[in-house]
């Protein structure tokens, strides 16, 4: 079954006022309270008569029956779409892998290799960059509209790529806030085996975020030496996944950028029930019509 999801919940916030008014419309009886200050048969002859009504409960309860089906149906339940637009971002994404010995010289830079070509997959249609690092951190390609352009470079990344040693994910962080500054919703995605990961790395996450850049994190495992702290890296980013199964990540890839703030590209993802919710609302409205004797 599909979930069901409600586009506009703060609507439900008309159900329990309209609850309370049909308590006290029910409380003060059907007659519009002059069964209080009339005698019982002076009540029945106005009844007979056609200045009250003989039965006030359904009647008189059908407008707020009436409201409250437009209240649900102005909340929008919906359900996913099976065939909901793909649309893209419009926010830079920076792929920055750890290339320090530990991951160079071990199967996890496969791995790494791996979780970089699905990130430009999940990308759809934003601009990709990437950066390397080890000891120091290089730009390999500016952010770019056509990221296919970077699956040669990932494929040929091999021990002998970095010139140098060590890890500082600190220097890679840094990098990635000059080349991002200019991006509206732009993201960091760092695929590393959180070697290196100390106070200044967590003090430039800190200024990445303040600038409006995302971090997410695909950790790396099997490491060849070195000392890798998975779970220090994982802190750092606001989503954070295993590189062999990165799908968290991927998946707030696809639907970041701007779209998912906008409520009219969001409504674009799911059926609306709501007109149909709503339209339920003729059914008591058409007894108030109905002719009397």
């Amino acid at each position: 079954m599909s979930a069901l999801v409600l586009l506009r919940p703060w609507w439900l916030a008309a159900i329990p006022l309209l609850a309370l008014l049909a308590l006290w419309l029910w409380r003060r009886g059907g007659a519009g309270g002059w069964e209080r200050v009339m005698p019982p048969a002076m009540l029945v002859a106005m009844r007979t008569l056609g200045h009250l009504r003989r039965s006030g409960g359904r009647s008189g309860f059908a407008p707020l029956i009436a409201a409250g089906l437009l209240s649900l149906g102005l909340c929008g339940p919906a359900v996913p779409r099976a065939d909901a637009p793909r649309l893209a971002g419009d926010g830079a994404i920076l792929i920055a892998i750890d290339m320090s010995p530990s991951v160079a010289e071990s199967p996890a830079l496969a791995d790494a290799q791996a979780a970089a070509a699905e990130v430009l997959t999940a990308a759809a249609g934003r601009p990709v960059g990437l950066l390397l690092y080890a000891g120091e951190a290089y730009e390999v390609a500016a952010p770019t509209a056509d990221p296919a352009t970077l699956e040669s470079q990932i494929a040929v990344l091999g021990s002998g790529t970095m010139p140098g040693g060590g890890s500082r994910p600190a220097a890679a962080v840094a990098l990635a806030r000059q080349m991002l500054q200019r991006s509206r919703d732009a993201e960091l995605v760092l695929i590393s085996d959180g070697g290196g990961v100390d106070a200044a790395t967590r003090a430039e996450a800190g200024r990445l975020a303040g600038d409006g850049i995302r971090l997410s994190v695909l950790t790396l495992a099997g490491g060849a030496g070195g000392t890798s702290d998975p779970a220090a890296l994982q802190a750092l980013g606001d989503a954070a996944a295993p590189a062999r199964s990165p799908a968290p990540v991927l998946g707030r890839l696809s639907r970041a950028g701007g779209l998912e703030r906008d409520p009219t590209v969001a409504a674009l993802e799911f059926h609306d029930l709501g007109p149909f919710v709503a339209a339920l609302a003729i059914i008591p409205l058409l007894g108030l019509f109905r002719r009397r004797a």
